[in-house]
């Protein structure tokens, strides 16, 4: 059992950091396609994310092959408007190879805080989806873009506006390229208080 009161156990704590700091944002993706058991697996995981009094206020929309080709139109009539046509089927190719995709969303609440709350546990839970997608050789990149914004991806998922909102699109897939990344000195991020 893991818990506060267990003993540490080094090797253990570092196999967890290294994993922390190798997960990467991915943008190219091989074509081999995720099993769809392990992405529930990780949707599963992702709900254990902590949340205030337990509201549970995500909700994961996993986009199969026809919502996936809705997707890719999307984008590239966001694109188009835009930015132009080239831009936008620079964007639609771009999306159409991308393996897998899911769109999270955050339910709504006329309590500011709690909104806020709210939305910090979505993304809490979206980077345990990623961390355990990582673990099994998976990689993402969790969009925020104008799709999370249009009324085209409401249409498109089928959501209530007045009730969620999108926190964001995930693209999921066996990582083509994993790019390097260096962080800031933790010296240039802490201050220690007296």
């Amino acid at each position: 059992m893991v818990g506060p009161n267990m003993a540490t156990d080094t090797q253990k704590l570092e196999e967890l950091a290294e994993l922390l700091r190798g997960r990467r944002t991915i943008g190219l993706f091989d074509d081999k396609p995720v099993p769809q058991e392990l992405v529930l697996s990780a949707i599963d995981v992702a709900r254990w994310a902590p949340n205030h009094h337990v509201t549970e206020p995500w909700h994961f929309y996993l986009l199969g092959e026809r919502s996936r080709l809705a997707m890719i139109a999307l984008i590239r009539s966001i694109a188009v408007a835009k930015k132009g046509e080239k831009a936008g089927e620079f964007k639609a190719a771009a999306a159409a190879v991308v393996p897998g995709w899911l769109v999270v969303t955050c339910r709504r609440s006329a309590d500011e805080v709690l909104q806020q709350e709210d939305y910090a546990a979505c993304s809490c839970a979206i980077q345990n989806l990623m961390l355990y997608l990582w673990q099994a050789g998976v990689g993402c990149k969790w969009a925020t873009s104008d799709v999370t914004l249009d009324k085209g991806l409401v249409d498109l998922i089928g959501f209530d506006p007045q009730l969620e909102f999108a926190v964001g699109i995930i693209r999921y897939g066996y990582p083509k390229v994993v790019p390097r990344q260096e962080r800031s000195a933790l010296s240039a991020i802490l201050t220690k208080l007296e």
